[in-house]
């Protein structure tokens, strides 16, 4: 480690008066890409780290956290699981992790839509581990292509949309629009389940009450579940959840238990105790959907 790094941090600002600092061991590259710029950090206690417009997108030390939960909990919850050929389709996810963990499951099949094909590229180089091969499985299908485009055009029906997006700002912010989510549900066969990121409700909880809000317009159950992610400083961040079939969030244990046995999938937090907690709400975010 040189002395010019040995005291450098990555610096991410949430939001006014409260960033979070990762100390760098070194800067393996720092880039433009098609659309934003992209930074990889090896850093001294969360390994490489992908930043894209200087935000953390994901992290070696965690990133199994976020990509377990975002595929797992809909894909196991969903009324066909393992009892039929589940299609996904994620927007966003360009590193390839949300690929990786939907590819566990044998019967699905996934439909992947990155608005950068740069960040695929990229990942594919830099961050091999996050997606394990996925991109090279005959069950992926990759567009690189405007996500909020391919929702807005006709097209296959899906069972299960994750929207693995940036935060609401900059070109994220249109995956957060009511119109996007009117098209999710277009695009969303009967019982059919939508899976968002939602930030961290400590911190952008008028993001979540408002996707929320607009779920509860076009799906018989909108509500979100949680899971803690150390570089997603803020405490719980959020995942929006949105169904037509409100039976889906009430899966009990024991059969998610069963379904996770019958799959022989292996993970290091997701598990049948997590996935039911998960809708466990505390009550400042309960609160934020009061009306709703």
């Amino acid at each position: 480690m040189t002395e010019a790094l040995a005291w450098r941090w990555f610096d991410e600002t949430l939001d006014e008066g409260y960033r979070l600092g990762l100390e760098i061991d070194r800067v393996i590259i720092e880039s433009e890409s098609s659309t934003q710029a992209i930074g990889l950090y090896e850093t001294v206690k969360f390994g490489r780290v992908l930043t894209l417009d200087g935000v953390i997108q994901t992290c070696e030390r965690d990133e199994f956290i976020y990509h377990e939960m975002m595929a797992h909990m809909p894909l196991f919850a969903h009324s066909g699981a393992g009892a039929e050929a589940l299609r996904v389709c994620v927007i966003g996810g360009g590193d390839g992790g949300m690929l990786r963990e939907i590819l566990k499951h044998r019967h699905a099949t996934a439909t992947l839509v990155e608005i950068d094909g740069g960040v695929i590229e990229f990942c594919k180089t830099h961050l091999p581990n996050l997606s394990a091969g996925a991109f090279d499985d005959p069950r992926a299908n990759i567009i690189v292509a405007d996500g909020a485009a391919v929702m807005a055009s006709d097209g296959p029906v899906f069972d299960v949309i994750i929207v693995d997006s940036t935060d609401p700002i900059g070109p994220g912010a249109i995956l957060f629009s009511e119109q996007f989510y009117a098209d999710c549900k277009s695009r969303l066969a009967p019982g059919g389940i939508l899976v968002t990121q939602n930030g961290v409700p400590m911190i952008q909880g008028d993001d979540l009450r408002r996707s929320v809000g607009y779920f509860a317009k076009y799906f018989a159950d909108a509500s979100c579940y949680l899971a803690p992610i150390p570089t997603y400083f803020g405490g719980f961040m959020a995942f929006g959840w949105a169904s037509d079939d409100d039976q889906c969030r009430q899966v009990t244990e024991d059969v998610i238990a069963k379904r996770v046995a019958a799959a022989q999938i292996s993970t290091r937090y997701y598990n049948a105790e997590i996935h039911r907690a998960a809708f466990a709400l505390p009550q400042y975010i309960r609160t934020l959907f009061d009306g709703t």
